[in-house]
This record gives structure tokens, sequence and C-alpha cells, in this order.
């Protein structure tokens, strides 16, 4: 028996003697099995990158590896599970690919159950299920796809009225059966190009849940867990639980004990209504360890207890097979990764205002603006995915910065039509501030919602006048209603521009090969 099998011994033993309310149920600590779930969210392809925490290196796919190996030998009965986001908004060693060296990664490291989280719709259903299924792709050609099965209770076929997966899975472990139920936000309706989930709808993840709970009590299978692509945050002490999960967990089916959340790429560790409620950060740079204690009589979770553990560096070797593997992809593209593009001559960064202003953010608004020669650009700050740092500026850099293939768009736009825009940052389902060029405009944080934009004006200080048209720059995936900004689907006189990126890139060699942040002050706030 495994030291952590004999500590959780211990504490059943303990809580037998003192009157627990399962002690009834079994008088042999032996009549209990350990469990341990090692689970992953929000991975997002990262694998060839490392990022710092508390000064030390953390993350990367060969860490991750050797950590969850080394964890799984600890427990016979271990799970490897996912919350969603493995892949999508990758780094380009995953994305060039298709994402097939995540998967690959996945399928090496042994996961046995995931769930969808909103980025696995960014090049749609079609897409999503090849690389889970397995299937043929212009750019890669045949993938074998994910070995281990998905779950997804809430996203539904428009055509059938079922769910595109099973709603849930059972794993008998030691011959007692657990019950795993995915869910994704419903949020991803608003945060996905509408081309790519035409075919679905998102139901609501509470109702989700329930609706599987009921089918697996019916199935006689008491201890179940949540796989959910859904927020929740904590601090470290469990104190001050948040986000949606939070919110959820009183009307979610009491039978459920374990949820695993994801989506905002937080901490939680923390018990609401009864139930653990687990994020472990993301990118690779931690996972989570659920130790459970199960009845094998009663088939019910009676003890539970959860750690979050960084992948640092230090006291631990990569994993040779998956580093080989990594290692492999990244040669084959080294040379375009590597091209040199300028330099940045300080460090830009995501960093945000009080207001909701990014550096990053207006520079990149900036270079729309300039590529379409229009009045106004706009940029939204979930599709930038990193900092760029000073120095020289490679091509694999700033597609990491910038993974998504959308390609920009001009459209002409009222001044009222603007500021319903703006004011559908505070309205809107997915609220969001966005990044802008060639627009001043000052919000009020105590103003109710529809009322927060005060004043706007253009570059020169002008005001926007409601009935002037003005021509604005955005992505595709914003003019099509991304981040719930319908309005900007009101735009007329549509031209498709260049991919993002190359937009990007072009700014910069115009700009003389050198970039520096952008001074702020765009966005004010009182």
């Amino acid at each position: 028996m495994s030291v952590k099998k004999l500590m959780l011994a211990a504490i059943v033993t303990a809580v037998y003697f003192i009157g627990s309310s399962f002690a009834s149920s079994s008088t042999d600590p032996g009549e209990y099995i350990s469990v341990q779930l090692l689970g992953v969210n929000d991975f997002h392809g990262q694998l060839e990158t490392v990022r710092t925490r508390d000064g030390k290196q953390v993350g990367g796919a060969e860490y991750m590896a050797a950590y969850l190996k080394k964890h799984r030998q600890e427990n016979e009965n271990t799970l490897l599970v996912h919350a969603g986001d493995m892949v999508g908004a990758s780094s380009p060693v995953s994305s060039l690919m298709q994402d097939e060296p995540s998967v690959e990664w996945m399928n090496m490291v042994g996961f046995d159950i995931g769930t969808l989280g909103n980025h696995e719709f960014d090049e749609g259903t079609d897409e999503m299920f090849r690389l889970l299924d397995g299937g043929k792709h212009e750019k890669t050609g045949d993938f074998e796809g994910a070995a281990f099965p998905y779950t997804a209770a809430n996203v539904i076929d428009k055509r059938t009225g079922k769910s595109i997966l099973p709603p849930y899975l059972i794993k008998e472990v030691d011959g007692v059966p657990i019950g795993f139920i995915g869910v994704v936000t419903t949020e991803t309706r608003d945060i996905v190009l509408p081309s790519g989930i035409e075919r679905v709808e998102f139901i609501d993840e509470v109702t989700a849940i329930n609706q599987s709970v009921k089918q697996l009590k019916a199935k006689g299978v008491q201890s179940i867990v949540v796989l959910g692509h859904v927020s929740a945050s904590s601090n470290e002490d469990g104190t001050n639980p948040a986000q949606d999960f939070a919110e959820f967990a009183p009307g979610i089916d009491d039978e459920v004990d374990i949820i695993f959340g994801g989506h905002n790429h937080g901490y939680a560790n923390t018990v609401v209504d009864g139930k653990m409620i687990i994020q472990a950060y993301s990118y690779g740079t931690a996972f989570s360890d659920v130790d459970l204690f199960i009845d094998r009589e009663t088939k019910e979770i009676v003890n539970k207890k959860a750690d979050i553990i960084s992948t640092y560096h230090d006291g631990i070797e990569p994993d040779q097979e998956v580093k080989k593997m990594v290692d492999a992809y990244s040669a084959d593209k080294q040379m375009m990764l590597g091209q040199k593009m300028g330099k940045a001559d300080a460090p830009i960064t995501k960093e945000k205002t009080d207001s909701g202003e990014r550096p990053i953010g207006n520079l990149i608004a900036d270079s729309h603006r300039q590529n379409m020669g229009t009045d106004i650009a706009f940029m939204n700050p979930g599709s930038i995915r990193a900092n760029l740092d000073e120095g020289e500026l490679t091509w694999g850099e700033l597609y990491t910065m910038l993974p998504f293939g959308t390609n920009l768009v001009k459209v002409s736009l009222t001044g009222a039509e603007l500021k319903e825009a703006l004011e559908q940052q505070w309205t809107g389902n997915f609220q969001t501030i966005m990044q802008t060029s060639g627009l001043h405009y000052t919000w009020d944080k105590e103003a109710p919602p529809g009322q927060k934009v005060v004043e706007m004006t253009d570059a020169d200080g002008n005001a926007i006048q409601p009935e002037q048209t003005y021509t604005v720059t955005m992505t595709n995936y914003l003019a099509t209603g991304g981040d719930g900004f319908t309005a900007f689907k009101k735009g007329t006189d549509t031209v498709e521009g260049p991919p993002t990126l190359d937009s990007f890139i072009t700014y910069i060699i115009e700009s003389g090969g050198s970039i520096a942040p952008p001074e702020l002050g765009r966005i004010k706030v009182q």
C-alpha cells in the first residue's frame, strides 16, 4: 500500500472511531478503496513553452508528463482526466500541425477521460471530431485521433436533439463505478466563430449535469465527478469561492462530490455546498491531485482531499519520450519559427490599467487601422495570447501572441452603432474591454449597464457623431458578433482584409522593423 493510501486509510479509521456518519455502513476500513484523480485544464497545446512562477521555471509538456507519471505510480487506482481547452490558441509546434501533437501527447501520457472546452470548437465541429476520432486533413494527412473517450452533456446537435458526445461515462475502479459528466461553458456560443458552431447549441450547464446525475443514479452509480470547462476560483486556503461553478454548486445534485473547473485559468481548491471544486491554473504549469475514499458497500465517496501541484522543473527529470516527440516537431518547424521579424524596444504586455486598456492591445489595434486605412480599429483582448519581450522578435513569438487564424475586415458603422458596441462591453454575455485605435472614450464605473460610455472622440479629439458613418477595422471574429458584440454585425460595405498575423508583421516592417509600447490614455474610467 502506498504512503498516500496509508494516510487516507488512517483518516477513514480515525473518522470511524469518532462516530462519522459513514461509520455505520462498514466497520472495516479495508472496505474502502482509494482512488486518485489527476486533473489538467486549459493546456492550450503549450508543448514547448515554459513560464515562471515564484521565480522558478514551470510548465512544458515533458515536465508535466514526468509529474503525472510519477503521481500515477503512487496509487494503483488512478484516473487521468481533463476539463477542456487542451487544444486551441496553441503555441506553434502544436497549432501548425492542427494540434495533432497535443493529442499525441495526451495519448502518450495516458489520459482516461476528457471533456470539451470552447477552444475545441475553434475550427468547427468537423475538425473537433477529427482530432477526437481520427481522420485525414489536407495539411497533415491521416491522424489516429484521441486514444481515450470524451464526454459532453450540454452540447446538443440541433438536427437530432441529442448530445454530440456521451453525456456521461462510467469508469469501474476496483469493482466500484464512478460516473464522469462533461460540460462546457455556455459562453462558448459568444466566444467562438458562429460558423464553427452553427450545427450545435449549448444548454444550461446545471440542467445538463442534473439530467446526467439522474441517469447515473438509475444505473446504481453513487460516486459522481463533473469535468467542467466552467470558471472557478478561490483563495489558496479555500476561502472566497467565486466564478460560475461556485454559483452553480448549490443547484447541482448533491450526489456530485467533485467538480473539476477550467476556462478562467485560475486557482480553485474549495468546497461549496459539500461539493469540492478544483482548477489548476493553465498552460501546463500545474495539475490537480484529488484523493478519494469510496465505500465498497454503498459505492459513495466518503472522504476527499485535493492539492494543486505546480510543475516546477526543480527536483524532477523531464520525461524523455515526450521530450523526444516535442523536439522532433520543433525541429521540423524551426526555420519558420526562428525567422526574424524585427525587434521590440521595450516589453509590450497584456497588463491592463484600471480602465481596461492594454499596451499590446493598443499596438495590435494600431496595426489593424494602418493596414486597412480606416478611421477606427478594435481588438478583443481574448485573442491576444502572449506578451512580447524586449529584443528580437521571431515569427514563432508573434504567432504565439496571435495564434488564431482570423482575418481583418473593414466595415462602415455609425457613431450610434459604435456606442452600442462599446456598451456591450458590460451588457453582453461575455464582458470584456475592447482595445481601440483612432477612438478614445471615457466610461463611468458607477453608471448602469447601457449608459456606461460618457464620451467618445476620434484620434483628433473630435466628438463621435451618432449619425456620422465611420470606417472600422476588426477581425472577422468580432465582425460576426464574437465575444457578444452583436452591434458589429450591423456593419455595411464589408471589405475582406489580410490575416491578422500577416497584418501585424506588415506593421512591424512599415515601422522600420522596430516597435514600442504605445502611449496609454485611449480608454479612461471615472
